[in-house]
């Protein structure tokens, strides 16, 4: 069952999708050859804590041992921050969850290291945000859950890239993982959308195979099965009765024309 939220819990929900994305924020400028993941995960974490007076969501979430997730090139998801230092043109993704006043903002956005990266990196990283923004224009009241995942896919499919199956989108509210699972390649999971719930739409899209392993000593790190790099872009979000509102939306977006409440043109 998917859980419709309330006015309270809508509002509840927007501060909490504000504060993860003032994360991302605050630790772009930190993102620069030579520092550690670990340091940048620590940095975090002083953030969420100390100014935003919120809790982590990742922190000991299934034993999960840091506040982010930070992975880097080949890296799908799930990357335990540590000693590991940035390097020129490395494709870093940063996901955030913050609890606050009990309910969850989950996001997350690829950095690029030095700001330049190879060509089939560039095209990597500005296909997997095309496919969350192209997938966000989907969603409205009366549409189909599957329409993400075919607009994705067709995208995907037109740059040669593979999309991860192993892990998807997800309900999100007063808990971290809900109803519905939100699937980013072709499916027949068809689920008719209402206004009021809400969920993570975090396409992961690969250079190559969409195959990934995990890492069998933490228990966590997926990267890709032939070590090609692997791109993701996410944002918590509340269908509306003519589009969606992003909680998670930053500045950038917004001056970029990614406005908070997508549109959907209905004929």
């Amino acid at each position: 069952m998917i859980n419709l939220k309330s006015p309270s819990e809508i509002e509840l929900m927007r501060v909490a999708g504000k504060l993860a994305a003032d994360v991302l924020i605050m630790i772009e400028p930190y993102i620069k050859e030579g520092v550690t993941t670990g340091e940048l995960d620590d940095i975090c974490m002083d953030y969420i804590t100390k100014e935003q007076k919120a809790i982590s969501a990742c922190l000991g979430y299934h034993g999960y041992p840091k506040c982010t997730c930070i992975s880097v090139n080949e890296v799908v998801c799930h990357g335990i921050p540590g000693h590991y230092k940035l390097k020129q043109g490395d494709i870093v993704n940063i996901d955030v969850t913050v609890i606050k006043d009990k309910y969850y903002g989950d996001t997350s956005k690829m950095f690029i290291v030095g700001g330049k990266t190879t060509p089939l990196n560039h095209r990597l990283v500005e296909t997997t945000q095309k496919c969350l923004y192209e997938a966000l224009k989907t969603v409205h009241h009366g549409s189909n859950l599957m329409d993400i995942g075919d607009v994705i896919q067709k995208i995907a499919d037109k740059e040669s890239f593979s999309i991860v199956r192993d892990y998807c989108g997800h309900g999100i509210g007063n808990t971290f993982h809900d109803e519905p699972s939100v699937v980013h390649y072709r499916n027949k999971n068809s689920v008719i959308l209402a206004a009021g719930m809400t969920f993570t739409i975090e396409p992961m899209i690969n250079a190559g195979t969409w195959k990934c392993k995990v890492n069998k000593k933490d228990g966590w790190t997926v990267t890709t099965a032939d070590k090609s790099a692997s791109a993701q872009f996410e944002h918590t979000i509340l269908v509306t009765e003519d589009g969606c509102e992003i909680f998670t939306i930053r500045p950038e977006e917004e001056e970029a024309g990614i406005i908070s409440r997508i549109m959907h043109n209905r004929k």
